[in-house]
């Protein structure tokens, strides 16, 4: 339904062209590229490196508060339930065939935040030309959202989009094709190794408003959350890791209903509600 959501224009895509609507200037929470014909907003990734790479502007406190407020409020959850890249990476592992884990792989999940220091704020900010503009470099280079949502749409229908493919239309099938591959076999490997802004809410999962919560009373550590979450988590030592995207399978696979979400609003004490 987010990805329905984020992106109604949906005839843009027999049509090979992009909406430029007023909501352009509105950022989605998810990764969902500018360019996809059917997209009613921006991406947040793709909005802040325009206005980091700008010669005359170098933070974007619109954006920026777009990302905290959903930060502060959601953490992951963005990843698990708002992000449509994320929704395609889950249909692609639901492909019936043998599955690996990521456990062994786990140290890759710091090279995400590399790549958000590097490739957002870094490179926009010093890789510049002669009049101080710099280039949107992982949307350019490293999204696999935006070729699927819109490179490939585009140059399907759109004639003059095909006559200007090059080498970077080619490299960047190649990444989006790796990560379908990996997808398949792997649980959201771009989420886990890869995205940026995963790495951004990763940062605000331990305090933000959407958390999990572990009874210590009837918690027996059976380990029967860790071995239903497929990012890796130890739910019942770190309910709220950095890796949860609050998909919930631990609090369906929890045999004893120790894990619940925490309430965003705090109860009214009983003496209240009883005057």
């Amino acid at each position: 339904m987010a990805a329905l959501a984020a992106n109604p224009f949906l005839m843009n895509f027999f049509r090979g062209r992009i909406s430029r609507g007023g909501l352009k200037s509105v950022c989605v929470p998810g990764l969902n590229c500018y360019s996809c014909p059917a997209a009613a907003g921006s991406c947040p990734v793709g909005a802040l490196q325009a206005v980091i790479g700008a010669p005359k502007y170098h933070v974007s406190y619109y954006v920026t508060g777009i990302l905290l407020f959903a930060a502060v409020l959601l953490g992951r959850a963005v990843c698990g339930f708002l992000c449509p890249f994320g929704w395609f990476q889950e249909l692609l592992h639901r492909i019936p065939t043998k599955k690996f884990s990521t456990r062994p792989l786990r140290a890759l999940t710091y090279l995400k935040y590399g790549i958000l220091v590097v490739f957002v704020i870094v490179l926009p900010m010093t890789a510049v030309n002669e009049v101080g503009l710099g280039d949107p470099f992982f949307c350019k280079y490293l999204c696999p959202a935006g070729i699927l949502e819109g490179g490939l749409p585009l140059a399907l229908v759109n004639g003059n989009v095909r006559a200007g493919l090059g080498a970077l239309f080619t490299w960047k099938s190649c990444l989006l094709l790796g990560v379908v591959v990996l997808s398949v076999f792997f649980y959201r490997p771009f989420c886990k190794w890869l995205c940026l802004l995963g790495a951004f809410y990763a940062l605000f999962n331990k305090v933000s408003l959407c958390r999990l919560e572990v009874d210590g009373k009837k918690c027996t550590a059976c380990g029967a959350c860790t071995r239903a979450c497929h990012m890796d988590v130890d739910v019942f030592r770190h309910p709220n890791h950095t890796e949860c995207i609050r998909c919930g399978a631990c609090i369906r696979a929890c045999p004893h209903q120790a894990i619940r979400r925490a309430e965003i609003l705090p109860k009214r004490p009983k003496e209240e509600v009883s005057s």
